[in-house]
């Protein structure tokens, strides 16, 4: 039925419910099970406005990405507490529905299990799913929205 599943995670309490689904299929099928996470990409301007680590700004980027690394890694444990034993994870930045899709694609996932709302840019999703909508959209495989 499926041997490869893309669950993208960004750590909210509907990505790990997502993720427990991706769990289940998987065992049921034997699917490897690909996590992904994506940090978008700051720029210079939105940099010098954060207020991340005001007293050693460093690198906006290297912030997100050493924070993205921290979620994909309890993703990862997850699974593997639910019993998953082929994982791989990922972390890149972009676009996130873009990024997903694109992944999917290039990586022949043949199943996307996703959140139905994740924590979107400001860190609390008002907008009903955007980015899950728009993967649904965009994919050239079957998505399960949880």
């Amino acid at each position: 039925m499926f041997t490869h599943i893309l669950a993208p995670y960004d750590g909210s309490i509907n990505a790990d419910r997502a993720l427990m689904k991706a769990a289940e299929l998987s065992k049921l099928t034997g699917a490897k099970v690909t996590l992904l996470t994506i940090y978008r990409h700051h720029s210079m301007l939105e940099a010098s406005l954060s207020m991340v680590r005001v007293n050693d700004p460093g690198n906006i980027d290297d912030a997100m990405q050493a924070h993205s690394t921290e979620i994909i890694n309890h993703g990862k444990q997850l699974l593997k507490d639910a019993g998953v034993e082929n994982v791989r994870a990922f972390v890149r930045s972009g676009r996130p529905a873009r990024a997903v899709t694109e992944f999917a694609k290039k990586h022949d996932a043949d199943l996307i299990v996703i959140g139905s709302r994740g924590l979107g840019a400001t860190g609390d999703s008002y907008l009903l799913g955007s980015v899950s909508h728009k993967v649904t959209g965009l994919a050239k495989c079957p998505v399960l929205v949880v």
